[in-house]
């Protein structure tokens, strides 16, 4: 869910990265470990809002690791999603460096500019970066360094709504494939229902979607500022004016909302959406059917990625990195996979037959669905320095236009010289 208070506390934490690089400059030193296998080592594992739903798979993996490797021991500590940017760059600040982090993928890359988080590259070999999907790795990539490991992910399928969409005469055996197409189908059920096609957030991810590179080729300025934005936009602005995409910024609560009262016919989400609209909807629910995403232009299908960094302070980067290692090799990926309803991000994972079989179940068709599209999946931040303060420009700006009626030729230029100032920075 998304915070109000999220982009402000990012804004600071990038602030105090500042201070905590100033300690990092010398890179990680080698832990004392490496000259005698038999010392102690003690790694700090910390996640995000996985505990108690998830404590008693990490209490088996963690015992699993410690079993096979006597010298280590794993002490594990979870936090709010809000609390953990701050907690870990003061920590970091305070020489007092957790070893394994999970972060999403636009901090961690934030964490790697900075020079915060150690550079994988360094210490995987082939087989081991070859493991994930190639996509979703080289979203933690910058230049030629990668910062993080990916773990869980998420790819968005299409929910429909069958009834609304028979009573308007369509076919959902036969679902649109592309993003024309399915605005076609929301139009037709704009005419013929009087509900709108579906809800969505206005984020830097449209952009990609309909093949519009957000930065130049080197990530080092604005390549948005051209006549095929403005004619996005305006076609955003047209559908929003005709009721055929509901005219708000909608986050994810929203769009749950806007769908279990089916004002809207469809829903653009992950497999996580079903289980909030099983319990607010369960009649819309048993309606529900779920598909391939349609894609845009830009021939691509968005992945939600979580990921696994070693910050530039542990005391125990290489024992560290393995550890990282484990938790998101295929055979770990596969079982978190089958308790938490996530997608992995390797691709053996996927060749389990939890991804391939089903059980007509809309929870098993929206799994094998985005198991399908993790080949063709990629976070639409792919490289992006300063990803998250990007992202919020371009919101706004999109809100401003779509919303509150901005020139729309003045606000592209002034964004694109606000982006080109935090790339700078």
């Amino acid at each position: 869910m998304k915070n109000p208070y999220k982009s402000l506390l990012l804004t600071l934490c990038c602030l105090l990265l500042v201070f905590v690089i100033g300690g990092c400059s010398g890179g990680a030193t080698k832990p004392s470990s490496q000259d005698d296998g038999n010392s102690q080592v003690t790694l700090e594992f910390w996640t995000i809002a996985l505990q108690p739903t998830f404590t008693d798979y990490f209490n088996q993996v963690i015992a699993d690791y410690e079993k096979a490797h006597p010298n280590v021991r794993i002490e594990w500590k979870d936090y709010p999603y809000d609390a953990i940017t701050n907690k870990l760059l003061t920590s970091i600040s305070g020489g007092d460096s957790p070893d394994v982090v999970n972060l999403n993928t636009e901090f961690a890359s934030q964490m790697g500019t900075k020079g915060a988080v150690l550079d994988m590259n360094k210490y995987l070999t082939p087989d081991e970066k070859s493991a994930y999907f190639d996509g979703i790795f080289e979203s933690t990539v910058i230049g030629d360094k990668a910062y993080a490991l990916p773990w869980y992910t998420g790819t968005e399928v299409l929910f429909m709504n069958k009834k609304l969409v028979e009573q308007a005469g369509l076919d959902p055996a036969s679902p649109p494939q592309t993003r024309e197409e399915l605005i076609e189908w929301a139009r037709q059920i704009k005419e013929k229902t009087g509900k709108s096609g579906y809800a969505m957030q206005l984020v830097s991810k449209l952009f990609p979607i309909d093949g519009i590179p957000i930065l130049n080729e080197d990530k080092s300025a604005a390549a948005f500022n051209n006549p095929d934005t403005e004619a996005m936009i305006r076609n955003i602005q047209q559908l929003m004016e005709e009721g055929i995409i509901i005219k708000e910024d909608a986050d994810f609560a929203k769009q749950v909302q806007y769908y279990a009262g089916e004002q809207v016919a469809f829903e653009l989400a992950g497999p996580t959406f079903i289980n909030f609209i099983k319990t607010a909807a369960p009649e819309v629910y048993s309606n529900t059917i779920a598909v391939p995403l349609p894609t845009g232009k830009g021939g691509v299908r968005m992945s939600n990625s979580m990921n696994l960094v070693v910050p530039a302070k542990s005391a125990h980067p290489e024992e560290a990195v393995q550890f990282a290692v484990f938790l998101t090799n295929a055979g770990s990926q596969t079982a978190f996979s089958k308790v938490a309803n996530t997608l992995p991000s390797t691709k053996a994972s996927i060749e389990d037959p939890f991804f391939t079989e089903s059980d007509k179940s809309l929870e098993a068709e929206a799994k094998i669905v985005s198991a399908q599209s993790l080949d063709k999946a990629t976070d639409y931040m792919v490289g992006v320095p300063n990803a998250k303060d990007i992202n919020s420009a371009i919101t706004r700006a999109l809100q401003n236009i779509l919303l509150n009626g901005a020139d729309m030729t003045k606000t592209l230029n002034d964004l694109e010289q606000e982006v080109n100032g935090i790339l700078q920075q």
